[in-house]
């Protein structure tokens, strides 16, 4: 079965973060800078939160926080869902549909993050096995297998 590994290697490591004494304009700037919808929020190697677009409209614009001043760690999503590189993909996708979330951090089992995936990486890494799938079922037709 695919594993979260496959996507890591293919995407990359690299992840956005920030910390979580941040100014939640800093947060959304960085964002915004960068075209995501979420940060992992990190204290020195641990993933302590994530901060996404959701949090921004619910806990800063609804409760008319000035994003100037209001932190990071005041309004991000604390209780964060993690998966591990050898987590497959159905299980990873199973994960995100039921607790309704976008984004998912990959961690070794240090805890240290090695990656994230988001929902669009998944359906991304769906459709590329949908063409391959259809790509090699219209060789078998033609005859050319």
């Amino acid at each position: 079965m695919a594993t979260v590994r496959e996507i890591l290697s293919g995407k990359g490591n690299r992840v956005l973060s920030i910390g979580p004494e941040a100014s939640v304009l800093d947060a959304a700037l960085k964002m915004n800078e960068h075209k995501v919808g979420a940060l992992v929020v990190m204290e020195e190697w641990r993933v302590i939160g994530m901060i996404t677009e959701r949090d921004l409209l619910q806990r800063v614009m609804a409760q008319r926080l000035d994003p100037g001043s209001a932190l990071v760690r005041d309004v991000m999503s604390s209780e964060v869902v993690v998966c591990r590189p050898h987590t497959t993909i159905d299980e990873a996708r199973g994960v995100m549909k039921n607790r309704r979330i976008r984004h998912l951090p990959v961690v070794d089992d240090g805890e240290r993050i090695l990656g994230l995936i988001s929902i669009g990486d998944l359906n991304a890494y769906h459709a590329t096995n949908q063409e391959r799938t259809i790509h090699l079922l219209q060789e078998y037709i033609h005859g050319r297998v």
